[in-house]
């Protein structure tokens, strides 16, 4: 017999409660595109914009996963929950995902405040999966402070994180001629720390002086974040404080500028247009940009509407 799935209001109080099998429930029910997908996403609205979401990027071997663990450590030591979506590439057989990061973060596995879900990118360009917001939404909803979304790997669509993430990291690692891919990745554009991974290395310096160069020519308005260059050995832990510092520091650079309630809001413009876009497209060739749409992303960022309500009320307009 297939297994009940419980009413969504009571899965999503079991959730915000800290049980991890009421937060896996509900992130099945996003990647399976269940019915339930819409009660599920209002029943959420009330208690999302919580969570810092960070990003992290970067060429396959620059130690993404190990990176991304060592930093969970260093946010649990403080006393926050954390949650990590590791998107990886997807099986052409069965379509599920390949390289498993809960297999490469299993020191975490027993601890009740760190929640990882490896989701399948299915196909979907940019690194990410289709329903990566979505499944953020959960998390967000669910209480964690931080959560971590690591990419499949570096790719001329990659920047897709950065306009998903509060903050994107891009890791480089030495003697892999990260400073080119990076600059022909375009992620230069996106990053908001850059952190040089393995700089036990040889070579740590020439990649930390290109990416110095290669920022400088970077045109930035006044009072811009400037991003910082910084040096770790993810797997000795050593440089994560300095990581978990910039991250915090870039939080509330954010805040005290409007940065992050922009970030949110443009968020929530592209999740209710990529909603209303799938449903117009058998009935539309195209749906053009309207301006009703910046105040229906204001509610959804503010959590007085959820995005299917929302992008319902731009269908009704158009």
């Amino acid at each position: 017999m297939p297994r009940r799935t419980p009413p969504v209001g009571e899965l999503v109080e079991q959730a915000r409660e800290g049980d991890s099998r009421a937060v896996a429930r509900l992130i099945s029910l996003v990647e399976d595109e269940s019915p339930l997908l819409r009660e599920v996403m209002a029943a959420l609205s009330p208690y999302a914009g919580h969570a810092h979401i960070v990003g992290i990027t970067g060429s396959p071997g620059v130690g993404k996963s190990t990176s991304t663990s060592a930093l969970v450590s260093a946010y649990r030591a403080t006393g926050k929950r954390v949650a990590v979506l590791a998107v990886d590439p997807s099986s052409p057989f069965s379509g599920g995902a390949l390289l498993g990061d809960r297999v490469r973060m299993q020191e975490h596995a027993l601890d009740k405040g760190v929640y990882i879900r490896s989701m399948a990118s299915r196909g979907h360009l940019g690194g990410l999966s289709w329903s990566t917001p979505q499944a953020l939404r959960v998390l967000d909803a669910a209480g964690f402070d931080v959560v971590f979304v690591e990419t499949v790997g570096v790719g001329q669509s990659e920047v897709e994180i950065a306009g998903m993430a509060d903050t994107t990291i891009i890791l480089l690692a030495p003697g892999m001629g990260d400073g080119i891919q990076a600059a022909k990745a375009g992620i230069l554009e996106v990053g908001d720390l850059y952190v040089v991974n393995k700089a036990d290395r040889d070579g740590v310096q020439n990649v930390t002086r290109d990416l110095r160069h290669m920022l400088a020519l970077a045109e930035r308005p006044e009072g811009a974040w400037t991003p910082p260059i910084l040096k770790t050995v993810a797997s000795r832990n050593e440089g994560v404080d300095e990581v978990v510092t910039a991250i915090e520091d870039r939080l509330t650079w954010m805040r005290g500028n409007g940065v992050l309630d922009e970030r949110r809001r443009s968020r929530a413009r592209d999740e209710i247009e990529a909603i209303a876009m799938t449903a117009l497209r058998r009935r539309f060739a195209h749906l053009h940009g309207d301006a009703r749409l910046d105040v229906l992303a204001a509610k959804v960022a503010e959590g007085n509407t959820d995005p299917y309500s929302a992008a319902d009320e731009l269908m009704a307009a158009l």
